[in-house]
């Protein structure tokens, strides 16, 4: 029996951080798979990410042609999940900002949740490392999309997620055409447009 866990990593030049990233999530005590999704990265990353899918079944890589941002990364890979038989289906960036043991917890709130956000912002404020300006850039932009949108989620910008499988089924992924912040402000609000359940998980 093959894992219902999905988590898709968007990749461009990240040949220095794949290899960490997919040795910690194939340590961790849950079964699961990864689906790495390179943009025909000029620095190997692509080949890297084939030399584990060799040695390991649980490693998928999707190959695109052409760098064309991180949304449509994301759905070529949600679309690939769906057509499987994957139940829960992870967003996680390839630069080591999210933390692979992080993914039990947001698993147990997905029981109750379609779609579980990671919130650097949920009581109280966890974040290493950033200059101060960029820290109250992304608050800002925060408060400012809770303001314009309604959405009352404390980080409606992060990239680090876990949809249901019938969650992904709810929307039109051919026809997203946002990226970055936004790609990630557009799916959030899509899903809670239609009344489905969204749980914030603290992160660091």
């Amino acid at each position: 029996m093959g894992s219902e866990t999905l988590v898709i990593i968007p990749t461009y030049n990240e040949r220095e951080n794949l290899p960490q990233i997919l040795e910690r999530l194939l340590a961790l005590p849950v079964l699961l798979d990864v689906l790495v999704v390179d943009d025909n990265s000029p620095d190997g990353t692509g080949e890297i990410a084939d030399r584990f899918a060799g040695r390991d079944p649980r490693v998928k890589v999707l190959h695109r042609q052409t760098k064309d941002g991180l949304g449509r990364a994301y759905c070529a890979g949600f679309l690939w999940a769906l057509e499987r038989d994957y139940g829960f289906v992870f967003e996680m960036d390839g630069d080591l900002s999210h933390n692979p043991a992080d993914i039990p917890a947001f698993l147990v709130a997905a029981k109750e949740a379609d779609l579980v956000l990671g919130s650097r912002y949920s009581n109280g404020i966890r974040v290493i490392n950033w200059p101060l300006n960029r820290l109250m850039l992304s608050l800002t932009a925060a408060k400012y999309v809770q303001v314009i949108t309604g959405m009352p989620f404390s980080d409606p910008t992060g990239g680090f997620k876990c949809f249901r499988r019938k969650t992904l089924q709810t929307l039109d992924l051919e026809n997203v055409r946002s990226n970055g912040y936004s790609f990630q402000i557009e799916m959030t609000h899509k899903v809670w447009r239609q009344g489905l359940r969204v749980a914030e998980v603290p992160i660091i």
